[in-house]
């Protein structure tokens, strides 16, 4: 600890002990805290066009689940994933193009966004060795944070918030955040794990998922699954409606009117935190503990037992949560994980990770009656986008490390969406209340201090 906090800590902790929040005083405010009601639902605070998360419907007051479903700009997510695989092309910047401007595009539409995508990949001259080099991180997040304000000091015109500046600016995080992740993760693997360093330059008329393989790999190597895959998951994970913390993030930020690396590089600071983009990760450390303790993969009783522990805080991590499994919204199922999981045996196999697999799809199917068992709680638990992602990330040998970065390159086309939305619509600066609860006290002259 440094000097200061050797210093006060005793004193503060005291005084935070003191002025400690109970939640009787939230429940008598009526505070939704978390911006929560009090069956769960999520406090309506603005308007989106650009995602719908649905997964329940209310009848006489009460909750009944349904099927997931999810949509951008009004699209079902499975039709777009689907079309664009039943046409055998990338369909991420078709999905970055939608959320950002509204429409799908036709073919000579695409073919000119995909263009400009390529041609602005590479970040601008001396970013790299400057901002990336010169300052790694020993955590992706933090770096793309760094990376995305850096970039102010690189635009020409970087607080002009009109739609055609916004636009421009947009785009152009599209494009980078990729190279920006693989770059940073680079800088991290040679500075602070003794790789060796090596940076590959993007190739303009390669997709998003085939550059950031190529610019991840030593070798340069990818196979068109591997490609397809991160392909779709990049797709899935563009967009989750206006109430997700991070793009929430981007509407209470841009409503100051401040700029949109301010905005974005906050968005990706809430992505960071593990209640966020991080599930993914716990996930695969889940994973990773269970295949550790279970002998025997296929066993039924054996899977069942060990899950019973981690529900009862007795494994794993100590927390009593299967991670992955339960989504706030969403309740019989999450439309994201049923397509992820549509290709994950795809990847299994080719791979040669069918017995992993089917690990994960027995804790899927076992977990809703063993959560009711030991928690005594009957609520709807469906595997959620998560469970699946953190499998296929390490069947494509993806590090860990990358899963949350990786989200955020798919996450900024959603992102750049709700700035768009908040200028265009929002028109006043966000400021809810909060109500003061501290006691009254007088002022005490210096001797008289404790």
């Amino acid at each position: 600890m440094s000097r200061l906090t050797d210093q006060f800590l005793e004193k503060y902790t005291a005084v935070l002990d003191r002025s400690r929040i109970g939640t009787e005083l939230y429940n008598k405010y009526n505070v939704k805290r978390g911006l929560r009601n009090s069956n769960g639902t999520g406090v309506l605070v603005g308007l989106t066009e650009i995602g719908n998360v649905h997964g329940y419907v209310h009848e006489d007051e009460e909750k009944r689940p349904v099927e997931g479903r999810l949509s951008y700009r009004g699209i079902e997510i499975k039709d777009l994933v689907h079309g664009c695989q039943r046409d055998g092309r990338f369909g991420f910047e078709e999905t970055a193009f939608l959320l950002l401007f509204g429409y799908l595009p036709n073919r000579e539409e695409l073919a000119f966004f995909n263009q400009i995508l390529g041609e602005l990949r590479r970040l601008p001259p001396n970013f790299t060795e400057d901002s990336i080099l010169k300052s790694p991180s020993k955590n992706i997040m933090n770096k793309l944070a760094r990376s995305v304000l850096v970039s102010y000091s690189y635009d020409q015109n970087p607080d002009d918030i009109s739609i055609e500046n916004n636009l421009r600016q947009c785009v152009e995080l599209m494009a980078r955040f990729p190279t920006m992740v693989a770059y940073g993760y680079q800088a991290k693997r040679h500075y602070y794990d003794g790789e060796s360093l090596f940076l590959h330059s993007p190739v303009e008329d390669l997709s998003t998922s085939e550059n950031f393989l190529l610019m991840t790999r030593l070798d340069k190597q990818y196979t068109q699954l591997e490609a397809e895959i991160l392909d779709l998951i990049l797709m899935i994970h563009a967009e989750h409606g206006g109430g997700n913390n991070s793009a929430f993030t981007t509407h209470v930020v841009s409503s100051s009117g401040t700029d949109i690396y301010a905005a974005i590089s906050a968005a990706v600071g809430s992505l960071k935190g593990p209640l966020h983009g991080g599930a993914n990760v716990m996930v695969y450390k889940m994973m990773e503990d269970i295949k550790r303790n279970v002998k025997d993969w296929g066993d039924r009783k054996e899977v069942a037992s060990y899950i019973e522990k981690i529900l009862r805080k007795e494994a794993f991590d100590g927390k009593g949560l299967v991670y992955g499994m339960g989504h706030a919204v969403y309740t019989l199922s999450d439309p994201r994980a049923v397509l992820l999981k549509e290709k994950a045996g795809e990847v299994a196999k080719a791979s040669g990770r069918e017995k992993e697999f089917g690990l994960l799809c027995l804790i899927e199917e076992l977990t809703p009656e063993l959560f009711y068992k030991v928690k005594n709680n009957d609520k709807p638990l469906c595997a959620n986008v998560d469970f699946y992602s953190g499998f296929v990330y390490t069947a494509l040998n993806i590090d860990p490390e990358l899963f949350t970065p990786l989200f955020a390159v798919s996450r900024i086309s959603g992102w750049c969406a709700h700035r768009m939305e908040e200028i265009v619509s929002g028109g006043r600066i966000m400021r809810p209340a909060y109500k003061n609860v501290s006691r009254v006290c007088g002022y005490a002259e210096m001797d008289e201090r404790a």
